[in-house]
């Protein structure tokens, strides 16, 4: 059994920074690819940004370059999202996903297999 638990959210006006954090615990974390999406209001949930089993290699939605990184800290089974300058358009619940499959070229693919509960990231103007 695989479980994803995702913290760190909140509230904060715009220009401020967040920074998610996201627990594997199941299979070794490092078999995983890892992913965080965000399901803004009226909203589909869509790929914020993902990383490789290695750490090598990052995606990044086009709206968050240059203001999210996602990150992992393979001994401690948890994978960051920090989030700088954020806008209101921001606004979503976020939620951290994990798959055993793919490498470099898959990273843009929105399929997982394991999800976290989400938590809700609200950004005031």
């Amino acid at each position: 059994q695989v479980q994803v638990v995702e913290s760190g959210g909140g509230l904060v006006q715009a220009g401020g920074s967040l920074t998610l954090s996201c627990a594997v615990a199941g299979r070794p974390f490092s078999d995983y690819n890892m992913a965080w999406f965000h399901e803004p209001p009226g909203k589909e949930r869509e790929l914020v940004a993902a990383i490789t089993w290695s750490g090598d290699n990052t995606y990044y939605k086009d709206s968050v370059k240059g203001r999210f990184t996602i990150s992992r800290g393979n001994i401690k089974n948890t994978v960051y999202l920090r989030m700088l300058s954020l806008k209101p358009e921001d606004t979503a619940v976020y939620y951290c996903a994990a798959r055993a499959w793919g490498d470099t070229a898959d990273l843009d693919r929105p399929e997982y297999e394991y999800w976290g509960q989400g938590t809700q990231v609200t950004v005031s103007s």
